[in-house]
């Protein structure tokens, strides 16, 4: 059945490219934060793409970008599929972009072949999946589901801007957000494609894989405070140095997460800065971020424990003082097994050898889960490689996982 419908390669491969004209760096990545002027235009654009697919399209008080399909009965859950189109700094061009020009192109295959569905279908763009503008991640899906708490549309930006102010700028009211929040029920399925973001489709040499889970992150943003004084004039002994203890900590995280080299546990440092920020000056404070994933929640919180005891030890014996603020904590989840066999049966009909796989990288879909079953496929991508500009998909893969996409949603329509 999948046959019948036509995805057309050539018109997804130019929408990638001109998506990634919004906030195009000097080397050709992409640095589209959430909420940006960028993400606006390219918000209209995606919306248009909509429109053409025969979707009506509006916002929701969380800025995600909904276009809708209406199916035949009135009353019925939707078939939702998306991802999202805001990027990291200096990012790639296929991260997120590529689930929700998929799931278009899916509608449009739809659209074209004049099936009229018994469900309706939306396709979501989620807002601030990264994270990186206000230090916190998945923000859109965390909403659609209820997750928000009055302190993140607090958090500010560099420039000093709430994600509330943010929000308003994009002609939304946040203090309506409740209206926004979907329940269990709503939505019978949750479906997104995205690239792999890593090298194990491309070492076994297939285009698309299946997820059965995906590892949950929990973010932490770590202040590690001493006492500034004079680079040449204070003894070593008598140096109180925040960035002395912050070295050490790193190194711990690193350390603790590599304990087990079987397990899947990973720790990143991915954000640091020192305060005043002289070159001769002894600083007075150090902040820096701590993302630890693991597929396994016991495991993940044992890893949490360790390193936070490891930080009071450190900041202890250098007579630091120290601040944790928890800005992510989101639980592993599984694939729900129907759609994981959706999948599977979606693969055989077109002839793929798609594995069965774990995701190592958070998603919008594993907030989805708290309210629809849900479902997730990848794309190889060139090296493994992602968050660069050098982040590269085949559009002969994103077919492929386009057509794997459609064949799963013809299976719930």
């Amino acid at each position: 059945m999948i046959q019948s419908f036509t995805i057309d390669g050539k018109r997804m491969e130019e929408r990638l490219k001109k998506l990634s004209e919004m906030g195009q760096t000097k080397d050709g990545g992409v640095h589209r934060m959430a909420l940006s002027e960028d993400d606006f235009q390219a918000q209209e654009l995606v919306a248009e793409w909509m429109r053409q697919a025969g979707m009506t399209v509006r916002r929701d008080h969380f800025c995600n970008l909904i276009g809708r399909r209406e199916g035949k009965g009135s009353g019925k859950p939707v078939i939702m599929m998306g991802s999202h189109i805001d990027s990291v700094p200096n990012g790639g061009r296929f991260d997120g972009t590529i689930g929700v020009i998929g799931a278009i192109e899916a509608v449009q295959a739809i659209h074209d072949a004049g099936l009229q569905t018994e469900y309706p279908i939306e396709v979501v763009a989620f807002c601030d999946e990264e994270g990186p503008r206000f230090s916190g991640g998945l923000f859109g899906s965390q909403g659609m589901v209820g997750r928000i708490q009055p302190g993140d549309l607090q958090k500010k930006d560099a420039q000093g801007i709430t994600r509330y102010e943010a929000l308003k700028r994009f002609d939304l009211n946040p203090d309506r957000m409740a209206d926004s929040i979907r329940i269990p029920g709503e939505i019978k399925v949750y479906l997104e494609m995205h690239i792999e973001q890593g090298p194990y489709l491309e070492s076994i040499n297939e285009p698309v894989g299946i997820v059965t889970g995906i590892a949950g992150p929990a973010w932490i943003g770590v202040k590690v405070k001493g006492e500034a004084g004079h680079a040449g004039t204070v003894p070593m002994h008598l140096r109180k140095d925040p960035m002395v203890g912050a070295a050490e900590i790193i190194l711990a995280i690193h350390r603790i997460c590599g304990k087990d080299p079987s397990a899947p546990t990973v720790g990143t440092v991915g954000k640091i800065q020192s305060f005043p920020g002289g070159s001769n000056v002894i600083p007075e404070g150090v902040e820096f971020t701590v993302d630890i994933r693991d597929i396994d929640l016991s495991r993940r919180d044992r890893v949490m424990a360790e390193i936070r005891s490891a930080i009071d030890e450190i900041c202890g014996r250098y007579q630091l003082q120290v601040e944790i603020e928890e800005n992510m904590n989101v639980l592993p989840v599984e694939c729900s097994d129907h759609v994981v066999k959706a999948m599977q049966e979606a693969s055989e009909s077109l002839g793929l050898q798609a594995p069965k796989m774990v995701s190592g990288a958070g998603h919008d879909a594993m907030l989805l889960a708290d309210i629809a079953d849900m479902g997730m496929i990848f794309v190889r991508c060139r090296n493994g490689i992602s968050h660069s500009p050098k982040e590269w998909a085949e559009t002969e893969d994103i077919v492929k996982g386009t057509k794997l996409l459609l064949g799963t949603v013809l299976n719930y329509v």
